[in-house]
């Protein structure tokens, strides 16, 4: 696995790209003010370029229609993504057909299965009581000691988390930290990404140290993120989680959040390109 981080750029008129060989894909996070044409031609060209075997893209119900006429494929979706009113749609465009096989897929299917089957069951009472920790929102003086946390549990992620001045960059511009404290030392962490302007935020960045796994400290971390982020206005949280994962598909599934598709081999995460479940939940489901 190549060792050098993939890289976020803008190419057009203020799109947002991240791409490299880890991932081995495009990945379109904001498609700025380029039309939709023009684009879809500067990500062809570049995925050619670098022989990239995926482009992903977030776009708009607006914006499906020319990406579904190019050949992209719709993989997952979240409702009221933008401003808590318009929906999000994740695409892709595949340049490998081995990039689209999923010889896990039955796995995956199974687990998505089980988070579905918990959705109903509260944790436990121990599990629920967080009077043991203490949880908080991280500070810049926490970086180092939370990209020592990112090391031990990834070794290897899609953004550089594991660099203590990433994590104070991001934190003074757009990412709540948060982190559970067990005798005064970080065990567990967690983020908020929010996107002020379209008023949602990913909830991403889990990662328990494994001495402290088994514990639910994600569903804490969880909870505590999902108060503080809707305190700030924003209408719609999401994730994008590993589907290998039976742990944090069920926390997310016993949130209350709903299923939103797929993404296949999607991300690379811990040395391996890995497919990627999306869990979604407004406002209005959090006051049902």
């Amino acid at each position: 696995m190549p060792d050098k981080q993939d890289c976020i750029e803008t190419i057009g008129q203020g799109a947002v790209i991240q791409h490299g060989t880890q991932s081995d894909r495009i990945y379109l996070m904001n498609k700025g003010s380029l039309s939709a044409d023009k684009l879809l031609q500067k990500l062809d060209t570049l995925a050619q370029q670098q022989g990239y075997a995926k482009i992903f893209a977030k776009v708009s119900l607006a914006e499906l229609p020319e990406f579904l006429h190019e050949g992209y494929q719709l993989e997952a979706f979240v409702q009221n993504f933008y401003q808590g009113e318009d929906d999000l749609f994740m695409v892709c465009r595949y340049h490998s057909p081995d990039r689209s096989s999923e010889p896990l897929s039955r796995q995956y299917d199974e687990i998505l299965s089980l988070a579905r089957s918990r959705c109903d069951q509260s944790l436990s009472k121990g599990a629920q009581d967080n009077s043991a920790y203490n949880i908080r929102l991280c500070q810049p003086s926490d970086a180092d000691e939370m990209a020592k946390v990112y090391q031990t549990v990834f070794p290897s992620y899609p953004f550089p988390i594991q660099n203590a001045a990433y994590l104070q960059e991001t934190m003074a511009s757009h990412i709540d930290y948060y982190c559970v404290i067990q005798d005064g030392r970080i065990i567990a962490l967690s983020s908020a990404e929010i996107d002020y302007d379209d008023k949602n935020a990913e909830m991403t960045d889990f990662a328990t140290l494994p001495d402290w796994r088994g514990k639910a400290l994600a569903s804490l971390l969880l909870t505590k993120m999902e108060e503080q982020t809707f305190a700030k206005g924003i209408r719609t949280l999401y994730t994008i989680a590993r589907a290998i994962s039976p742990g944090m598909n069920i926390t997310f599934a016993r949130a209350g959040y709903r299923f939103g598709g797929r993404l296949r081999n999607n991300t690379q995460i811990s040395g391996q390109i890995e497919s990627m479940n999306v869990w979604y939940k407004t406002d209005s489901m959090q006051r049902s």
